[in-house]
């Protein structure tokens, strides 16, 4: 083998393997353009107790993902949990309207998979969304 190819499957066993070590990653594309969308606001909380417990917030990338959300070295317990995508401001800041403020996606990690992606599919007037991988 060249020193180059085991460099870069090194990095891809890198990658793979960070991938892997974050419970939870969101995804969020604009289904009138078909493109990413970058810079939606994004929030995770916990159910504790019958209240909302704010646990991480990050804003979508480039490629309209946020590959991290669980907070850092924390392992995911089992629960209810609530992703919060900020879609007003995202469609405000690229001069739309949009009849929806924000879309809330309630789930329940049950520990029967080691990752959690939740793909959201929006439009000004609509939204799609389901558990991915």
């Amino acid at each position: 083998m060249t020193k180059s190819f085991i460099a870069l499957s090194s990095l891809f066993l890198a990658s793979a393997t960070f991938a892997q070590t974050n419970p939870l990653s969101v995804h969020v594309l604009n289904l009138e353009t078909g493109l990413p969308s970058s810079q939606v606001e994004v929030v995770l909380e916990k159910n504790t107790n019958n209240q909302w417990v704010k646990l991480n917030q990050q804003v979508t990338d480039s490629n309209g993902r946020i590959t991290a959300l669980y907070p850092e070295n924390k392992k995911l317990e089992q629960g209810v949990y609530k992703v919060t995508f900020k879609t007003e401001d995202w469609f405000k800041k690229n001069k739309q309207q949009t009849f929806f403020a924000e879309v809330p996606v309630i789930f329940k990690a049950d520990g029967s998979v080691n990752h959690y992606h939740i793909p959201l599919l929006l439009s000004p007037y609509g939204y799609s969304t389901y558990r991915g991988n």
